[in-house]
């Protein structure tokens, strides 16, 4: 599922195939873009923000990309059979002995490099920016604690407030810090809500196989998302998966009863 690691870890891979290499082939299937022609510019490098991935092209141009849940960019030789069908294919991009292709892409829009942050502006502290210090977790803080009503996990899953949290990292951070993805975030240790945050995803950037636990096995990589059928990984009882929140915002929600003590839904 794309989150915040998963998008750095795209765009390194795009950053080191495509980045000196001008373009021989540069198309975007959607409505808006269909009549870009990109060949013929340099790729200059790619940037993750929270969910976003921008690329960056020579004369001050930047296609942005948000894998939502079905997208996935593929990497590789410009000779080699597509993985996908082609029909999914939203963007085709060829160097001369590299093709990269984003498949099932959403929220595409081609601007001006210099007006990349007109895109992300809603966005709260990206928990990977790579200049992440005290003034970004403060930042994140505030807009974490501005309606101390509001439900942890709901909170977690805002982009406005920390941009990079998805399902996974939800789950996983409300059991760290031992509450239920209910809990108000006037009961919830918001301080280290925001470390842990940083923390889980600074360490899974470069993960292929996300771990949250600090155990690579198949089993035991995360504490309690996914666990239909298996149990806690701490109390060995029982892990329940529910949903969260209401319509097109509802959400998968796994928690222990008995270590996240709290509401529930």
């Amino acid at each position: 599922m794309p989150e915040g690691d998963t998008i750095y870890r795209t765009a390194a891979m795009l950053a080191t195939a495509l980045t000196g290499g001008v373009l021989t082939r540069g198309e975007l299937r959607h409505p808006r873009l269909a009549t870009v022609d990109l060949v013929g510019r340099e790729v200059l490098g790619a940037r993750p923000v929270g969910k976003h991935l921008f690329l960056r092209f020579s004369g001050n141009l930047s296609f942005r990309s948000h894998l939502a849940m079905d997208g996935v960019w593929q990497v590789s030789p410009t000779t080699a059979r597509w993985r996908r069908p082609e029909h999914q294919a939203r963007a085709v991009l060829h160097t001369a002995d590299t093709r990269a292709i984003g498949f099932l892409l959403q929220e595409m829009d081609l601007v001006e490099t210099t007006d990349e942050h007109r895109l992300v502006a809603h966005l709260g502290p990206d928990l990977l920016d790579p200049d992440w210090g005290p003034a970004h977790a403060a930042e994140a803080l505030a807009r974490l604690t501005a309606d101390p009503a509001r439900e942890i996990g709901l909170v977690l899953l805002d982009q406005r407030v920390m941009a990079g949290i998805g399902n996974v990292f939800k789950a996983e951070i409300c059991f760290v810090l031992g509450v239920s993805p209910w809990t108000p975030v006037s009961d919830v240790d918001t301080e280290r809500a925001v470390a842990v945050s940083r923390d889980l995803l600074e360490r899974n950037k470069m993960n292929v196989d996300r771990h949250t636990t600090g155990d690579p096995r198949r089993d035991r990589r995360l504490w309690v998302y996914g666990h239909r059928t298996t149990p806690c990984l701490v109390c060995g009882g029982k892990v329940i998966a529910t949903t969260q929140g209401s319509d097109t915002r509802e959400r998968v929600a796994y928690y222990c009863p008995h270590c996240q003590p709290g509401p529930v839904g």
